[in-house]
């Protein structure tokens, strides 16, 4: 498969000290097919008897004892997740690299190592631990795409709200590096300098003649796939978020949302034309043809003792036609958010905002304003209104907590999907 049909993806990371709020924050686009429906999954915690299995995409491994209480974003027929949050203030985001390992049929995928990650850790240092401990044992393999066979390995963000890491692999070797104070990945692997990772990285490499001479060892520059310069231009897109996320000043949820809806120089507003002339120069929120944004997250990552709770503000479909709304893992998401699949379907709530971006997508300049009109005041008081009951909610006891949490969800939802059915009525008669 030619490697401009890679999904690509965007991961950045800030850490608490260069944020406003005083809580790390981690941002990821989901970039896949763009009809790929990419509902939302949430599981409580749970115990497993001894001796258990889990069914990953293509792989049955052993279940650990205690499954902590996640959100993931999941393409509706994958298991695991493209990025995800767990009730320990742990959130992962994930890119596919290309390297030169020829990868198997089945193995783990990036997607269910989110998953199992964010399941099995209290810690972004134990997540990525786990994770590089999944992938020395299992392998990566098996087809992340839905109707054709495409295989590649992982990149990822690890991140609680005292710690961040970038882990990136190839096959069954890994390395990473922790976070100074902000990262961001994209499509390639960046890792030059000694971290930690498997115990062979270094010497898997050289005795593959990967390396050349020289002594100190470069885990991207080895492992990169040499025919494959700049997958879906991820250098540009690379450049652009660090650009963003280094500007002056301490960063905000508002302005990471701001970060992953970017068009450069068109600001937030979708391109025009078509959508296969993009694919050769696409920004951080993807309008292409072959692969688009599908699903992002904004997760805020309070430490244990502040005033507030972690928080995800999930977007469903293109970030910049959408609308982002908080969900909490301590309470119960709205079940409607768990529907979708592979053919549009009303009652699905990212069918129903790929509907709104295919609208706005035959006259960007004049739409897109319709839908912002819609979504973006309720945006702004749901930012306002979220940090007021995550402070409600850290006072509450745990029961008291999910039911408030529950409920505020429910009613945001209801709220959300209101604006967007006015959004698609304006936005049908604007573009007939």
């Amino acid at each position: 498969m030619a490697a401009s049909t890679i999904p690509s993806c965007d991961t950045i990371v800030v850490l608490a000290p260069h944020t406003r709020a005083g809580a790390t924050i981690l941002a990821k686009n989901s970039d896949r097919p763009p009809r790929e429906c990419q509902p939302l999954f949430h599981s409580t915690r749970r115990v497993h008897p001894h001796g258990a299995t889990v069914q990953s995409q293509y792989l049955e491994i052993p279940q650990v004892r205690e499954t902590a209480a996640v959100i993931g974003s999941r393409p509706f027929w994958l298991w695991g997740f493209e990025h995800g949050l767990n009730e320990y203030g742990v959130a992962i985001g994930n890119e596919a690299v290309l390297t030169r390992e020829m990868l198997p049929a089945t193995g783990l995928l990036g997607m269910d190592l989110v998953r199992l990650g964010l399941e099995r850790s209290k810690t972004a240092r134990e997540a990525t631990e786990i994770i590089g401990a999944l992938i020395e044992r299992y392998g990566q393999g098996g087809s992340a795409m839905y109707e054709v066979d495409f295989r590649y390995s992982g990149g990822f963000i690890i991140a609680d709200h005292a710690d961040g890491y970038v882990l990136q692999s190839s096959g069954r070797q890994w390395t990473a590096r922790r976070v100074a104070d902000r990262a961001c990945i994209s499509n390639r692997l960046t890792i030059d300098t000694a971290g930690f990772g498997s115990p062979d990285v270094e010497s898997y490499a050289r005795a593959r003649g990967w390396c050349g001479r020289e002594s100190s060892f470069d885990f991207a520059a080895a492992y990169s796939n040499k025919d494959v310069d700049d997958p879906l231009t991820a250098r540009g897109r690379l450049a652009r978020s660090r650009e963003l996320v280094s500007r002056d000043g301490r960063r905000t949820v508002r302005e990471m949302l701001a970060i992953i809806r970017d068009h450069g120089e068109h600001g937030e507003t979708p391109p025009a034309g078509d959508p296969a002339a993009r694919d050769a120069s696409p920004t951080l929120c993807m309008h292409g043809s072959i692969a688009g944004t599908t699903a992002s997250m904004v997760a805020e990552l309070p430490a244990p003792g502040a005033d507030t709770i972690p928080v995800l503000w999930a977007s469903l479909a293109a970030p910049c036609t959408a609308i982002a709304f908080p969900l909490f893992v301590d309470g119960t998401i709205p079940p409607v958010l768990a529907a979708g699949g592979e053919r549009a379907s009303s009652d699905s709530p990212w069918w129903r905002f790929k509907k709104i971006q295919d609208l706005v997508a035959s006259a960007p300049e004049r739409l897109a304003p319709i839908a912002w009109k819609h979504f973006r005041p309720l945006e702004a008081a749901m930012l306002e209104r979220g940090a007021e009951v995550g402070l409600q909610a850290r006072k509450l006891d745990s029961a008291a907590r999910e039911k408030l949490l529950s409920s505020f969800m429910a009613q945001n939802i209801v709220r959300v999907l209101n604006a967007q059915s006015a959004a698609e009525s304006e936005l049908t008669r604007a573009a007939s």
